[in-house]
């Protein structure tokens, strides 16, 4: 669960990580009652659950009651990258003297937990590491063992942050590292972290990623959840009770549990595709939830060829091909389909298809071979 940018700092007051006063707004006359209430200068920030605020004209400094008016309109119902703005957050205005680039995450492939500090804040970490990559200090934490204050001390020294920032930027992370594991996240990222004239170090920014699987610990994040912003594909997955995550590719994937849809992505990348989105449909697959699947992957104007890539355990192979016939019988279908299954009653399952194959609906009997099937139909 993402979090907007108004309560990544709510979280992190949780853990005392010095953030700028501020207050939320959702009309102009809120807007104005708080920029006087933390008092002028301060930043008009229009709230949305994506990158790129300030460049399209999210994120203005307002000197006056008159300038908070005018920013507080404009920004109002602007549309920066498909989410519309509902919500401000008005903030303090802070000295700057130097950003910075903070933020904890998960790797999985070293079963850790990583850090990333860099100098060069202010930026997506995405462009520093691409034009600069030996910007980004990292670290790599034992959960056993945890974060210990002389190695994140080593750790800001090793990004070369400034000397004025080094004990503050240690307090910070230190907390920041609490957070992210008390606090039950998959992500906590501060961009940036900045350095004030008087020597001071604070979160001008807060992004946070809250683990699902975590929330039966955490009843007080009910509270966040009304507030999301879903992208409309997401909200119907959710209605459906699918699992959905859009990407940015053509190759639409539906697969039955999380780590097999993970696996299915990273083979279209592997044979040089890209997906368009994850999408799990869990431990059922009749054609209810296949339609379902469909009628989601069917919105998206990407998605050239839909791969359907099913393991049978529990769930026979023939049911899955029962609902699959089913359910392209209830939903007509924009683009091809590859179709994989594997596991229990594959040869009942196979039978089945092929009695329904043609040029809209294909079969392949290997994860690698159905991927390379989809990728090439959308390069033709």
């Amino acid at each position: 669960m993402d979090l907007f940018e108004y309560q990544g700092k709510q979280y992190f007051a949780r853990y005392d990580i010095p953030v700028s006063p501020g207050g939320v707004a959702n009309t102009v006359e809120e807007a104005v009652a708080q920029a006087e209430t933390v008092g002028y200068p301060v930043v008009v920030k229009a709230q949305v659950q994506v990158g790129g605020r300030g460049k399209a004209g999210g994120i203005k400094l307002a000197n006056s009651k008159a300038e908070v008016e005018t920013h507080a309109g404009n920004i109002l119902g602007m549309d920066i990258k498909g989410h519309v703005v509902r919500r401000l957050w008005i903030e303090k205005a802070s000295d700057i003297a130097k950003e910075y680039y903070a933020s904890f995450t998960l790797d999985r492939s070293a079963k850790q937990f990583m850090g990333m500090l860099s100098a060069k804040g202010g930026v997506d970490i995405e462009q520093v590491a691409a034009e600069d990559p030996n910007a980004i200090a990292r670290i790599r934490v034992n959960p056993v063992d945890g974060l210990s204050e002389a190695a994140c001390r080593e750790w800001v020294m090793a990004a070369k942050l400034d000397d004025a920032a080094t004990d503050g930027a240690v307090d910070i992370l230190m907390k920041l590292y609490r957070c992210f594991t008390e606090g039950d996240a998959d992500l906590v990222e501060i961009n940036p972290l900045i350095l004030t004239p008087d020597g001071r170090v604070h979160a001008l920014d807060a992004k946070v990623t809250l683990d699902d699987s975590s929330a039966g610990r955490h009843p007080e994040w009910d509270a966040f959840r009304g507030l999301a912003q879903l992208e409309a594909r997401e909200k119907m997955a959710k209605d459906k009770g699918l699992q959905y995550v859009g990407l940015d590719g053509s190759v639409g994937v539906i697969a039955n549990g999380a780590g097999l849809a993970m696996s299915t992505c990273d083979t279209i990348n592997q044979v040089g595709g890209s997906p368009a989105n994850f999408l799990d449909i869990g431990g059922g697959a009749d054609a209810d939830v296949v339609a379902g699947a469909l009628e989601v992957i069917n919105t998206d104007p990407k998605v050239k060829v839909i791969f359907i890539n099913i393991f049978g355990g529990v769930t026979r192979c023939d049911e899955v091909a029962n609902g699959i016939v089913e359910a392209m019988s209830r939903v007509e279908i924009h683009s091809p389909l590859v179709i994989r299954l594997d596991g229990t009653n594959t040869k009942e399952g196979h039978e089945i298809l092929e009695a329904h194959a043609s040029d809209s609906m294909m079969i392949a009997k290997t994860m690698i071979e159905a991927a390379r099937k989809a990728v090439a139909l959308v390069g033709g």
